[in-house]
């Protein structure tokens, strides 16, 4: 993963839980990298072991964390100069949604070697919509209900996401019925 997602990582807990927290997260997950560089690829076992280590110090889920980061990353990223690109992706919660491997395809002009997941919008009604979700890399599942509730806030639109097929439990992919109303 490229190190824009790491460095999410820290300024969430960071701002959360303080700098002393995330030293200590850090640690027990062996990481030794002082700063993250946005446009440099690391390891995803390098993410993956500072979930795991957020979860032992924080007292929370990898999930709960994971979706606690979803939320985060939506405002996180239109903060990090990736704002005017989301802007262009839709007007609202399920035109953005329907737009985001398009997204991804501008987004990865900057990095060359991302490897995104891929969405797609199905039986798109008024107030629902159900949400397929691809991706090669395990355990980032829980990161799309907190992603899809941080763009419920981006566009103002009271959102409820349920997860009603699981690759972990033998679906072909990961699949969500997202349920909306604008406020």
């Amino acid at each position: 993963m490229y190190g824009l997602v790491n460095k999410a990582i820290q300024d969430m807990v960071c701002s959360r839980f303080g700098e002393e927290i995330w030293k200590e997260i850090k640690q027990k997950a062996e990481v030794n990298v002082e700063v993250f560089l946005s446009m440099e690829g690391y390891r995803d076992d390098i993410t993956h072991r500072l979930v795991r280590a957020a979860s032992v110090v924080l007292g929370l889920s990898s999930s709960e964390i994971m979706q606690a980061f979803g939320e985060f990353w939506v405002q996180y990223t239109a903060q990090e100069g990736y704002g005017e690109m989301m802007d262009m992706s839709g007007d609202t919660l399920p035109e953005f949604l329907e737009n985001l491997d398009n997204l991804h395809a501008r987004v990865g002009v900057s990095f060359p070697k991302l490897e995104p997941p891929s969405f797609e919008c199905t039986e798109i009604e008024e107030d629902s919509l159900n949400l397929h979700y691809r991706s090669s890399r395990e355990g980032l599942t829980p990161m799309i209900l907190g992603l899809v509730k941080g763009l419920g806030t981006r566009f103002d639109t009271e959102v409820h996401v349920t997860q009603t097929q699981s690759r972990d439990e033998g679906a072909e992919h990961d699949e969500f019925l997202v349920l909306y109303k604008p406020n």
